[in-house]
């Protein structure tokens, strides 16, 4: 672990002003939104939404908010996950990490852990705090704060942090299913540079038509379809919830089964990867992390030289 931590501490020198500006402008500009713009809630009045309404609007305002910053830092992630085979050729820092007791694997394995498992997390937990400062701003503009005081925190708090802590278990899993496309657009990018992702399109769909005509079945695109499938399974919605909020009367009821049900999903995300999909997919991604391995080695002896 101790030869990995400054390569750790490199991404976060690196991406720390990004990371702070991907997390605090969306929740800035929201808490601005809500704040001073127009709130409209059709067919009912603020004393007549009834007691179940700041509930519901506090959880969309939690739940809102972590979705926005991990969608924005996890496509961020993914776009610099894909040129990080070149970015140490380009400036010939290459040459600086070569000179610390430090391997090749070991030099592509700490961003991949950073960007795709580390920093979707934080903005993950950061989304969690932040939605509860949004969901202060949403309820007290609609029914006051003192209905903001009376939500019943006692429930609302376990129920948002067990979806959010499910989701941060979820994410190494899902990592695990979108492994094999996440390193072969690395090495398409690290072979052809900018035309790896057109190739690797490309390749996929003529691949995908020419098994179609010969088998019948597209199954390029299928398996490309059911690792995306099986990664957004891993991080929520592996099995079917146990309760249904049809109802005011059930949100109660779902916020006290939340947690559990969480648990239960995870285990459920667990025993899903025991799929020949994903046995093959690992054997891809072992492949093209075996091969950009390779590629950074011939690199690094080139500029050695």
């Amino acid at each position: 672990m101790k030869r990995l931590i400054p390569l750790m501490q490199r991404e976060w020198l690196q991406h720390r002003v990004g990371w702070a500006l991907m997390l605090g402008l969306p929740l800035a500009l929201g808490l601005l939104l809500i704040g001073y713009g127009q709130i409209q809630i059709d067919g009912a009045g603020p004393d007549s939404l009834g007691a179940e309404l700041p509930v519901a609007l506090a959880l969309g305002g939690v739940a809102g908010t972590m979705a926005l910053l991990f969608v924005i830092v996890g496509i961020s992630s993914l776009i610099i996950v894909s040129g990080l085979p070149r970015r140490d050729h380009g400036d010939r820092s290459i040459e600086f990490w070569l000179s610390l007791p430090l391997g090749h694997s070991e030099s592509l394995a700490a961003p991949l852990l950073v960007h795709l498992v580390l920093a979707p997390a934080c903005a993950l937990l950061v989304g969690l705090g932040g939605g509860y400062l949004v969901s202060l701003v949403l309820v007290t503009r609609v029914a006051g704060f003192g209905s903001w005081l009376a939500l019943p925190w006692g429930t609302v708090v376990p129920a948002t942090l067990a979806l959010a802590l499910r989701v941060v278990a979820g994410l190494p899993l899902a990592v695990l299913w979108l492994s094999p496309l996440i390193l072969l657009v690395m090495l398409m990018t690290a072979w052809f540079k900018r035309w790896g992702w057109v190739i690797l399109t490309a390749g996929i769909g003529l691949g995908s038509l020419l098994l179609k005509r010969l088998l019948g079945e597209p199954f390029l695109v299928d398996a490309a379809n059911q690792l995306v499938l099986r990664a957004g399974q891993a991080m929520v919605a592996a099995s079917a919830p146990e309760f249904q909020v049809k109802t005011a009367a059930d949100m109660g009821r779902a916020f006290d089964a939340l947690p559990a049900w969480a648990w239960h999903d995870y285990v459920a995300a667990l025993g899903a990867l025991a799929s020949p999909l994903l046995l093959g997919g690992l054997l891809v991604a072992s492949s093209c992390f075996a091969l950009l391995v390779l590629w950074r080695q011939r690199g690094a002896g080139a500029a050695a030289a």
